[in-house]
């Protein structure tokens, strides 16, 4: 009698029920999202780039009369709190990734998500809403109350062009935040990126400064002078430049050099995450 010999059954492959989508950057976005909206630093950092601009903001439209904005934009109240507020901004701009790095929460990210420029991509597509959207309506509650509280004749005519220069005062200080995450990514380590930041904002007026008081480098410091963030967040919104520095620059030129840098940055931060290990 010939023995039967049995073929082995084939494991049959395991067919999940449930729906497995292919991962998109909507994804990435929505878990970013999730990362952004849980931690407590994003609640303090809004929080109080809110409460700065409205309440210093508000409190300039009341100490103030019809006869002052002659001269002045409905939102320029806004621009004494804005100076101070962006420093926010920039540090939860670092803070969006440097916080992944010191609590090694990176790993299990781009373990989750191997594709790094999709995560990176959608980190500055959340910040960049989530900060313009909180800087512009900050802006324009204080800039709204002081045109109903001083608009009248005395206050001559606002065209609605001051509201546009507003909303690009917001958007310069959004990639200022932008450019804050391209450091972050690239030092990897919150208070070097926070430190960093802060010297690029305040060092150039003083630089400028030493400059030009030193007469074989005057006119390169009087390019600084005229080329800073303090410098072009009052021109947008609406102050006049004073002084003997000569013609100032349009508001066009502060807004293109930001996006140059902040290209120039982000450029750089994905090439940093693509060949990091972490």
């Amino acid at each position: 009698m010939t023995p039967t010999t049995t073929t082995p059954e084939r494991p049959r492959s395991y067919s999940s029920s449930l729906p497995t989508p292919r991962p998109h950057l909507g994804h990435a976005v929505a878990s970013e999202w999730t990362k952004l909206v849980s931690i407590r630093s994003t609640l303090w950092t809004l929080g109080s780039l809110v409460l700065i601009v409205v309440g210093v903001g508000l409190l300039f439209v009341l100490q103030t009369s019809d006869e002052d904005y002659a001269g002045i934009t409905f939102t320029t109240p806004a621009l004494f709190g804005l100076l101070v507020g962006e420093i926010a901004v920039m540090v939860l701009g670092v803070l969006t990734i440097t916080s992944e790095h010191g609590t090694g929460l990176a790993r299990t990210t781009f373990t989750a998500a191997p594709d790094r420029y999709r995560v990176l991509t959608a980190k500055y597509l959340v910040f960049s809403a989530t900060a313009l959207v909180t800087t512009a309506l900050s802006v324009f509650v204080v800039g709204i109350a002081a045109s109903l509280v001083h608009d009248g004749a005395a206050a001559g005519s606002h065209a609605y062009v001051e509201w546009l220069g507003a909303l690009l005062g917001c958007l310069y200080v959004t990639l200022l935040g932008v450019l804050a995450l391209a450091i972050g990514a690239l030092v990897r380590h919150s208070a070097g990126a926070i430190a960093v930041m802060l010297g690029l904002v305040t060092l150039p007026p003083v630089i400028g400064a030493m400059l030009s008081s030193w007469e074989a480098v005057a006119p390169v410091g009087r390019a600084v002078l005229q080329r800073n963030v303090p410098v072009a967040l009052s021109q947008l919104f609406g102050m006049k430049e004073g002084g003997d520095l000569g013609a100032a620059p349009s508001t066009l030129s502060h807004v293109l050099l930001i996006v140059l840098v902040t290209g120039a940055a982000v450029t750089a931060s994905y090439l940093s995450v693509g060949r990091r290990d972490v």
